[in-house]
């Protein structure tokens, strides 16, 4: 049964690939994960003030309904969290994400069943027409076995979930912290850096993913980027939207964005660390990465410090 398990993903893949690529301008959706919180803040500012600011920019930018990732455990004894999470959720669309963003690599099956579930109550609350039955990954790991991925697919599927993939993604919540240490410490030149490293990065995995798509599916896809809510994210998000659209994608919804056929395809494997849908696919495939240039892992960690 496994073999022919795994026989019809590889049937519907390779179908897939010879549908011929669309004419339309490539699109993608922009989402948010952790809400209400992530990363430290500069003194003085709280999560509702970052929250509004994102959405003020959002709606001035024309941005369609960006979906943010709701982690309710990080509510519990929040009074901020919880009001930003609620101006979020009167402007936006909101998902699951787990109530304590478990990791399904280190958990069982059951255990993260269960933060699915507790995390629904607080979404109902949200969103009581029940567009937030949409589930991201924590730390993009859908399980590190094939047994595991499948369980939990077939429970999301029961409860009426699609799952919102990533396609882009540059870990832009490394930046969110040290922009918080900049503000305080009146760095300039520094948040300057944070300002330009971060559009470099971002511009180097946009392309990238973009390879890793015509790799993998033969054509240009339509897109999903990954985000994350935090300090930085008002003073950075207005380039961001600009750099995306310079690159020639247009903004669109998440559903939109995933109704490309793209996403009908599962890697279906286990996967140790877990990634984008496109990393899944290029390791099922044992495909080679694109060269890309590294991450500053280190200067954000050190700068001002």
């Amino acid at each position: 049964m496994a073999f022919l398990h795994r026989g019809i993903h590889l049937l519907i893949a390779s179908c897939l690939l010879l549908i011929p690529e669309r004419s339309v301008a490539q699109k993608v959706a922009i989402t948010f994960d952790d809400l209400p919180q992530n990363g430290i803040l500069p003194s003085g500012v709280n999560r509702k003030d970052i929250a509004g600011s994102a959405l003020a920019i959002l709606a001035q930018e024309h941005v369609p309904s960006v979906f943010g990732f709701i982690n309710a455990g990080k509510l519990e004894g929040d009074i901020d969290g919880a009001e930003a999470l609620k101006l979020w959720a009167a402007a936006e669309p909101v998902g699951n994400h787990t109530y304590t963003h478990i990791d399904l690599h280190q958990s069982t099956v059951d255990a993260f069943e269960r933060d699915v579930e507790l995390n629904e109550p607080a979404l109902e609350l949200l969103s009581s027409n029940g567009s937030w039955r949409w589930l991201r990954y924590p730390y993009l790991r859908e399980g590190e076995t094939v047994a595991k991925r499948r369980a939990v697919r077939e429970y999301l599927k029961a409860r009426g979930y699609r799952i919102a993939q990533v396609t882009i993604d540059w870990e832009d919540y490394l930046w969110n912290s040290p922009y918080a240490r900049c503000v305080d410490k009146k760095d300039a030149k520094s948040i300057e850096w944070l300002r330009t490293s971060y559009l470099s990065t971002a511009s180097m995995f946009i392309d990238v993913s973009r390879a890793m798509a015509r790799l993998v599916y033969g054509r240009d896809i339509d897109h999903v980027v990954l985000l994350h809510l935090g300090a930085f994210t008002a003073t950075i998000l207005r380039p961001t939207l600009d750099l995306l659209r310079n690159k020639g994608l247009s903004l669109v919804t998440l559903e939109d964005a995933q109704s490309d056929l793209a996403y009908a395809i599962d890697p279906d494997i286990g996967s140790a660390n877990g990634g984008t849908l496109l990393e899944q696919l290029m390791d099922a495939r044992k495909l080679k990465y694109p060269a890309v240039g590294k991450k500053p892992y280190k200067e954000l960690q050190g700068i001002c410090q």
